[in-house]
C-alpha cells in the first residue's frame, strides 16, 4: 500500500522533469552524453530526463559594450578612442547557436576576443594615417572595422550590428597645436576674404570713375558741339546783318567805314562792361586803326561778294 503512492510520486516527478520552460529571447542548448543534440525554443518544451541535459541557455537579444583604447598614428601621435559596440547572436538556427555555445569556453573568453579584435582592427587602420586625418576618417574607421570583423564574428555565431566612435582625442599638446593651426587658417581665410573685398571695391570704384569720366566727356563734347553751332550761327547772323547794313549805307550814299567804326567802338564798350577786371591792351594808334579798318572792309567785301554769287546762282 505504501509502495503505490511512492511510485505515483516518482512518476509525477519524472513527468515534471520531462518539461522545460525557455524564456522569450533565449534558447536552450541540449546535449546527450556531452554531445550537442538540439536546441529548445521559447515556451514549454519536452526532453528526456537524465539523458538530455541543458548545457547552456543563450540569449539572442542585442547586446552593447563600451570600449576605451589607444592607437598610434603614422606620425607617432597617440590617439584615444571611446567606442560603443552593438552585437547579437547571428540567428536562431542550430549551426549559429552551436558556434555560440561551443566556440568559447565561457562568455568572458568571447568578450576578451571581441575587444581585442576591435582594437586590433582600429589600430591597424590608424597606423596608416596621420593624426591630422584621423578626425575626418571616423566613418572610414567604422567601415574598416566592420569589414574586418563581420566574417570572423559570423564564424563565432555572432553579428556586429553597429560600432560608434563616440570620442576621438589626442594628447593635450597635439590638441593645442591643432587649435593653433585652425586659428591660423581662419586668419588666412579672413585676410583672403578682406583682400578680395578690397579688390572688388577698388574695381567697382574704378569702373564708376571711368563711367563718370565717359559721361562727363560725352557731355563736354555735346556742349562744345552746341557752342560751336551757336558761334557759327552767331557769325552767320552777323555776316547777314553787316551785308544788309552795307547795302543800306550804299543806297544812302554813305561811307561803309562808318559802320565798321561803330562796330569797333561797340566792341570796346563790350570789353569794358564784361571784362570783370581783366586788362586788355589795344593798339589805339592811327596806323593800327587804319590796318584794322582795312581788314574789316575786306571782310565786308567778301560777304558782299558771296551774296552776289548767291544771287547769280539763283
Amino acid at each position: 500500500m505504501i509502495v503505490v503512492p511512492i511510485l505515483l510520486g516518482l512518476l509525477a516527478l519524472l513527468l515534471f522533469m520531462c518539461f522545460v520552460t525557455v524564456q522569450q529571447g533565449t534558447v536552450a542548448v541540449i546535449t546527450v552524453f556531452g554531445k550537442f543534440k538540439r536546441i529548445l525554443h521559447p515556451g514549454l518544451n519536452f526532453r528526456i530526463p537524465f539523458i538530455e541535459q541543458i548545457f547552456r541557455r543563450i540569449s539572442y537579444q542585442n547586446r552593447s559594450m563600451e570600449l576605451k583604447f589607444q592607437a598610434i598614428s603614422q606620425d607617432q601621435a597617440n590617439v584615444y578612442f571611446s567606442a560603443m559596440l552593438l552585437y547579437s547572436v547571428l540567428n536562431e538556427e542550430s549551426a549559429a547557436i552551436e558556434n555560440v555555445a561551443f566556440k568559447f569556453m565561457d562568455e568572458r573568453s568571447f568578450m576578451q576576443a571581441l575587444i581585442r579584435s576591435v582594437e586590433g582592427a582600429v589600430r591597424a587602420f590608424v597606423a596608416t594615417k596621420k593624426q591630422s586625418e584621423i578626425l575626418q576618417l571616423r566613418t572610414e574607421i567604422i567601415h574598416h572595422v566592420k569589414e574586418q570583423l563581420d566574417k570572423q564574428l559570423e564564424g563565432w555565431g555572432y553579428h556586429l550590428l553597429d560600432i560608434q566612435m563616440n570620442d576621438i582625442t589626442f594628447d593635450e599638446e597635439i590638441l593645442k597645436s591643432m587649435a593653433r593651426v585652425v586659428a591660423s587658417n581662419n586668419l588666412k581665410a579672413a585676410a583672403e576674404n578682406e583682400g578680395q573685398a578690397l579688390l572688388i571695391t577698388k574695381t567697382k570704384s574704378a569702373e564708376a570713375e571711368g563711367n563718370a569720366i565717359k559721361i562727363s566727356a560725352e557731355a563736354e563734347r555735346q556742349a562744345a558741339q552746341m557752342r560751336g553751332q551757336g558761334v557759327a550761327l552767331f557769325r552767320e547772323e552777323v555776316a547777314r546783318g553787316m551785308a544788309l547794313a552795307a547795302k543800306e549805307m550804299e543806297s544812302a550814299n554813305l561811307d561803309a567805314s562808318f559802320i565798321l567804326f561803330s562796330m569797333w567802338t561797340d566792341a570796346i564798350k563790350h570789353f569794358a562792361e564784361y571784362g570783370k577786371g581783366n586788362t586788355i591792351f589795344l593798339d589805339g594808334s592811327s596806323n593800327n586803326y587804319q590796318r584794322t579798318m582795312q581788314q574789316l572792309m575786306s571782310t565786308l567785301q567778301g560777304f558782299e561778294g558771296g551774296d552776289s554769287e548767291e544771287k547769280k546762282g539763283k
